[in-house]
């Protein structure tokens, strides 16, 4: 039962997050942590290595499908967000060894929830606000590790996180943002995997349940591909906001279970 639920949590959120270009981890990440059937450093693997799966299965299968991918401009992002996920990853081990699970999920949810929350305002405020066409490598990369780190420190991949960058920095539209925020996603979660091998901190995991996720991972992708067809921006943007205000009613949940959990003698 457990194993079908982690399976049918991936499939739904990769599915929305193709679209969204969230990915399926800020999704994933909140709802596994509140279903506590997992260790919170362990989600956060499977939740960054399903991730990367899906992302990789959304970008083969959206491949001409008229969307722009700004390699010139996203690549130097995602190298900065790589490089901002080393550190994101290392900040995470760091409150790991000084506290517990139940501290580490609630600095994880509350952190989550803020930044949340914010993107949601600026979304949806964002036609009245400036935006701006982001010039210099220089400036994309610096901007891509500050979104790194957080996304990294969190275990979700970018998420919202990314769309708003993409939106404020690069007056992307919805579409547009969500194709390369998928592929900022995908080369920060390659870029996190490998240091989390290479350092040896990765969890102890069930293979099979590592196996269901990422395949909930790839068939979410490519449902999401399908779904997108049939979507216009204002449609995207729509389920953005959609999608965040679940995402925080869930970590409101989570700060408060944790919170309790870590107040605990």
């Amino acid at each position: 039962m457990t194993a079908f639920i982690m399976f049918a949590v991936c499939l739904l959120a990769s599915c929305v997050g193709a679209v969204a270009g969230y990915g399926g981890g800020v999704i994933i990440k909140p709802v596994l942590d509140a279903l506590h059937i997992l260790p919170v450093s362990t989600i956060s693997f499977l939740s960054g290595c399903t991730v990367l799966c899906m992302s990789a299965a959304s970008l083969l299968r959206s491949r001409g499908n008229g969307v722009k991918l700004r390699i010139a401009t996203t690549a130097p992002l995602a190298v900065g967000a790589a490089a901002g996920g080393l550190l994101g990853k290392w900040l995470f081990e760091l409150v790991k060894a000084r506290s517990n699970e139940a501290i580490l999920g609630t600095v994880q949810s509350l952190v989550l929830l803020i930044t949340t929350v914010l993107v949601f305002f600026y979304t949806l405020k964002k036609d009245k606000l400036p935006s701006y066409h982001l010039k210099g490598t220089g400036a994309c990369l610096f901007a891509g590790g500050m979104l790194g780190v957080v996304s990294a420190f969190l275990g979700i991949g970018g998420g919202p996180l990314n769309m708003a960058l993409l939106f404020f920095c690069f007056s992307m539209e919805a579409k547009e943002a969500a194709k390369n925020s998928i592929f900022i996603i995908m080369l920060s979660q390659i870029a996190s995997l490998l240091s989390a091998i290479a350092q040896g901190n990765v969890p102890v995991f069930s293979w099979p349940q590592l196996v269901l996720m990422a395949l909930g991972g790839v068939g979410g992708a490519l449902l999401g591909a399908e779904l997108a067809k049939r979507m216009d921006n204002k449609a995207v943007e729509k389920l953005l906001l959609a999608l965040m205000l679940v995402i925080i009613l869930i970590n409101v949940y989570n700060v408060g279970a944790y919170g309790v959990e870590a107040l605990r003698p």
